[in-house]
């Protein structure tokens, strides 16, 4: 395979999805959709309003032992205490996630004209990931359910991808972080069933991320095409890994030991669940099948995503 220049790039170069869309008209478009289109949280939502009595915090479908043998032995109040705990880890996930995506943002942009727009646009969308981090902090602090920080394995993996990812890397973890979770969003905020300050946090997230996953798709197409053949396959690979972590820290084991219910057996349940497992890869369906289209999921790496159970 002969890899082709940034330069061949601008006319021309096309993928298994057709012709790729240049760089800066992407990101114009999108600086126009970040003018009209962005939200401040603390202005857009109330947050010393009560939660409502008996709503959840997120849908239940959703959380992870639903429908298992130890749901349907739980109380209706126990089930909406775990949902509560549930939401408030992937709050806290989201945060080590949005860490993780701001620091390859800016070493993506390190060596690229400060001019363009396609630098402006990944600024604009650092602005954007600040306050998310922080809306979900206050999302935490704002209920009874302590914050989940991820394990220190998992802590100490970050700090290495961070460290060692290619730019194609970089931008296929992205892009898994954000299109399972937005998956999950688009069901939430509009969602009666759950309290209003999490429909809030939701819509807004689900708003502007929209323009942060066209972005990493657009790019990752661009790379996926330019890139050097060894760090095709690297970006494969890592991809892969990063699948794996992802899937075991979605949810914070401790979640269910604050609720009062046996880890050890839920955690159990939850991997045995055909609900969850099928939640999860419906979650992560459109992603995986723009990587196979754009050819990440590849040998040892698509293995190591069907082992993470998000790939069928």
């Amino acid at each position: 395979m002969t890899t082709l220049t940034d330069a061949d790039a601008v006319d021309g170069l096309r993928d298994a999805l057709g012709l790729l869309k240049d760089r800066e008209q992407v990101a114009e478009r999108l600086l126009v959709s970040s003018a009209k289109h962005s939200f401040d949280p603390d202005k857009e939502l109330d947050w010393d309003a009560p939660f409502e009595e008996g709503k959840w915090f997120w849908p239940p479908e959703l959380v992870s032992l639903y429908d298992t043998p130890m749901w349907k032995r739980m109380s209706e109040e126990q089930r909406i205490l775990l949902s509560q705990h549930e939401a408030t880890a992937l709050a806290s996930l989201g945060i080590w996630f949005e860490l993780i995506l701001m620091q390859l943002l800016v070493r993506h942009i390190y060596d690229k004209s400060a001019t363009s727009a396609h630098v402006r646009y990944a600024l604009t969308e650092i602005e954007d990931e600040c306050r998310h981090s922080k809306m979900f902090a206050r999302l935490i602090a704002r209920g009874d359910a302590p914050w989940y920080p991820v394990g220190r394995a998992h802590l100490n993996l970050g700090r290495l991808f961070k460290t060692i990812s290619t730019t194609p890397g970089s931008f296929t973890a992205t892009l898994l972080g954000e299109e399972v979770l937005d998956w999950m969003q688009r069901l939430t905020f509009p969602d009666e069933r759950v309290q209003t300050l999490v429909r809030g946090v939701t819509r807004i997230h689900v708003v502007e991320e929209a323009r942060h996953v066209r972005y990493a798709r657009e790019e990752l197409r661009h790379q996926m095409l330019t890139a050097p053949r060894w760090s095709q396959e690297f970006t494969r690979l890592t991809s892969g890994e990063f699948a794996r972590v992802f899937s075991v820290a979605f949810v914070n084991p401790e979640v269910y030991t604050n609720v009062g219910l046996d880890r050890r057996e839920a955690v159990a349940q939850v991997r045995a669940s055909g609900h969850r497992r099928e939640v999860m890869q419906n979650g992560a369906r459109k992603l995986t099948d723009f990587l196979d289209d754009i050819g990440v999921l590849r040998g040892a790496g698509r293995r190591l995503w069907k082992s993470s159970g998000l790939l069928a």
